[in-house]
């Protein structure tokens, strides 16, 4: 009994109300989307040349979005981890800006920056001939600026959790940096990297907004699964009930990546 009490802690019995119209809120829109699933139909919607061909982007396109992401996340989850206070703090909110943004502001700006009338897109078209919007590379570009930041906070927390104890004692032992890095900081932030890798994917999966503006909605070109979503339900592309078979497939993915990143946060419940 006493427990359950620790574990229960002493909340007012009457916030249980808001808490379970909270819940429905998120709970009955998914349950309204299962229930409008045609099973009978629910492989071949999946199936169809339509489908494979958006789901097919986007899985190629997150996980290169996902690779990317480490590459360039792990190192700057490192600085900012180690950085002085002032100097992490800032970079942190730099981090955090594209998750509190629109992600059609995402697009914007990225058009910006790359688009053929811009001038880093012109330099590129001029030197190299490299037009980045409304191709495959800007679906990939769009969906790491995305969920960059997913990876780079998640690791970054785990790698200030850790601390620098073991790293100055490697030193003291007569470690390198690289060495230290690659057998010490690297596997105690092994967990935070893990669940910051899978949720980046998750994310890049299920991005929309800046690919719908930066990449466009060509069939078999960009036109990824919440893409193909969306013009399903504009009434375009494929139908309606593959619209909802690939919904389902998102949600499905969605909850495995909630529980593979549960299992492996630090000290979550077995």
């Amino acid at each position: 009994m006493s427990g359950s009490r620790e574990t229960r802690g002493f909340v007012p019995g009457v916030l249980a109300v808001p808490a379970l119209i909270g819940l429905a809120l998120l709970v009955l829109p998914l349950a309204a989307l299962i229930g409008r699933v045609d099973w009978s139909t629910l492989w071949g919607d999946i199936t169809s040349p339509q489908a494979l061909s958006a789901l097919w982007l986007s899985l190629v396109t997150a996980s290169v979005a996902t690779a990317v992401c480490v590459l360039l996340g792990v190192p700057l989850a490192l600085i900012i981890a180690r950085a002085r206070p002032g100097l992490s703090a800032a970079l942190r909110v730099l981090v955090t800006v594209p998750l509190v943004l629109p992600p059609m502001v995402g697009g914007v700006a990225l058009l910006f920056l790359l688009g053929r009338s811009a001038p880093l897109g012109a330099l590129l078209d001029q030197w190299w001939g490299l037009r980045i919007p409304f191709t495959a590379a800007a679906v990939v570009i769009a969906q790491v600026f995305v969920a960059l930041p997913f990876l780079v906070l998640t690791v970054e927390g785990s790698l200030r959790t850790v601390g620098v104890g073991y790293e100055r004692a490697a030193a003291s032992l007569g470690a390198g940096r690289w060495r230290t890095l690659a057998r010490v900081t690297l596997p105690l932030a092994a967990p935070g990297l893990v669940a910051g890798t899978i949720l980046c994917f998750a994310r890049a999966l299920g991005e929309f907004g800046a690919t719908a503006l930066f990449a466009g909605n060509a069939p078999g070109v960009t036109q990824t699964m919440p893409l193909a979503i969306y013009t399903a339900f504009n009434g375009s592309g494929v139908g309606q009930g593959t619209a909802v078979a690939l919904s389902l497939l998102l949600l499905v993915t969605a909850i495995a990546v909630l529980l593979l990143v549960r299992g492996w946060r630090p000290g979550a419940p077995r």
